[in-house]
């Protein structure tokens, strides 16, 4: 049968692993997809490392553009990143009719909304396992294998440097700073590695996986994104002797006003599995009505299991190539016309738990003056953990772990405890989550 022709923008880290792992495993794949899948062109601004990579078997061009215009191309592999040329390859390979295979989460959580409405204008398909978690199949379980259930929530360890970060701080008692700079040195890590470590990429991710759990819109500008650049070594300490760690979450949970979406350092049970997920991986739990709750866990990143899913994606489009548009899965696992714009709700109607920490004058009924402004704001106290002072010091810390409150109320009761003469400084307050 004729082979499906394949066009690949950028010849990266994926790119490169896409097209190594394509060419190893050419009989397995052909025969799961039914005809052979073929790199024909790849485009990329270095030709030189094209040319090593692909051993110069395919046609090399630095335009991609002229990619996105081969008639003869069937599918547009897209791995370049960013909003800006991407976004333009994107739309005009699907204006030329070709279907389209992604890793891009920043492009599908910022502007994807418009992509596969070009797409089902079209009739063509856009395919994004890689975009979110790389190598595992988390796209395709939320919008088929789950697709009897009605999904309550996501939570997921969805960005690989952040977790490395936070492992290694737990596991070695090391600053942030320090530990940034041994992740960057072992190439965990950018250069610059703002969209890692202050939230942004799992924001992007969460964004996605929202969309596909409750037949929403992409909503990026909507989400909720704390990184974890001011999380202090003392509280992951203090959070292990309660019994909980500390990983940065994307959350997406259904609620009756809406949906929350957000991303922030999160302590969870010390005695769920996905609390000692570590180092760079990955693991996204979802819990559904009907299955209750299921765990996907594996490599976030990396050249060959991140082409895993792209070219698991390139399997699926070459399956359904000739197929009806109107009988294949649903870009966003509903319907097109059932995608319901439901509202995000903003931080302050989240309703959680709460670690506070606080450092107060060691002295009698300073806890009472505490306790009282919380019962005030209507919240309770689960678990408590009050340090000795160190002698020749006046002041301590106390840590509170509290009951499930709205945010609003949390942070009302944060600005009076700040004011009391006895507290110096400002209450850390990070978010619990049970799952």
């Amino acid at each position: 049968m004729k082979p499906i022709n394949v066009g690949l923008l950028g010849i990266g880290t994926v790119g490169g692993g896409t097209f190594t792992v394509l060419k190893r495993n050419a009989e397995e794949i052909s025969r799961r997809a039914g005809r052979p899948i073929t790199i024909t062109a790849v485009a990329d601004k270095n030709l030189a490392l094209a040319r090593e990579v692909t051993g110069g078997g395919v046609r090399l061009t630095d335009d991609a553009f002229s990619v996105v215009a081969d008639p003869e191309i069937d599918i547009v592999v897209e791995l370049i990143g960013g909003y800006g040329v991407a976004k333009e390859l994107v739309l005009k390979a699907i204006e030329n009719g070709k279907h389209i295979v992604t890793a891009n989460k920043a492009l599908l959580a910022v502007h994807g909304n418009e992509i596969f409405a070009a797409a089902q204008k079209k009739g063509v398909m856009v395919a994004f396992e890689a975009a979110v978690a790389g190598g595992i199949p988390i796209i395709k379980a939320l919008r088929e294998g789950l697709s009897a259930n009605r999904i309550d929530w996501i939570a997921g360890i969805i960005n690989g440097t952040t977790n490395f970060i936070l492992s290694e701080m737990r596991d070695k008692g090391l600053s942030f700073a320090e530990v940034l700079k041994e992740a960057q040195a072992l190439g965990y890590a950018e250069a610059d590695p703002t969209f890692d470590i202050e939230g942004v990429d799992a924001a992007h991710k969460a964004t996605i996986m929202s969309a596909i759990a409750f037949g929403i819109p992409m909503q990026f500008d909507k989400a909720y994104i704390e990184g974890i650049t001011k999380l202090d070594a003392t509280d992951i300490v203090y959070a292990e002797q309660l019994g909980y760690r500390i990983k940065l979450l994307g959350i997406a949970r259904r609620r009756e006003q809406g949906v929350e979406l957000r991303v922030h350092p999160t302590l969870i049970p010390e005695k769920r599995l996905i609390a000692n997920v570590e180092g760079a991986m990955n693991a996204v739990l979802v819990q559904g009505d009907a299955v209750g709750a299921t765990l996907y866990y594996g490599k976030g990143a990396g050249a060959e299991p991140t082409a895993s899913a792209v070219i698991a994606d390139l399997v699926d489009v070459t399956r359904l190539h000739t197929s009806d548009p109107e009988h294949r899965v649903p870009h966003l696992a509903f319907q097109p016309d059932q995608v319901r714009d439901v509202p995000v709700l903003p931080i302050e109607d989240v309703v959680t738990s709460y670690y506070l920490r606080m450092r107060v004058d060691d002295k009698p009924g300073v806890l009472a003056d505490i306790t009282r402004i919380l019962a005030d704001s209507s919240i309770s106290i689960e678990a408590m953990l009050q340090k000795e002072a160190v002698e020749g010091e006046s002041q301590t810390d106390i840590i509170m772990l509290t009951h499930q409150t709205v945010e609003r109320n949390a942070n009302a009761a944060i600005a009076k405890i700040e004011a009391l003469t006895v507290v110096s400084g400002k209450v850390t307050k990070l978010r619990m989550e049970s799952l």
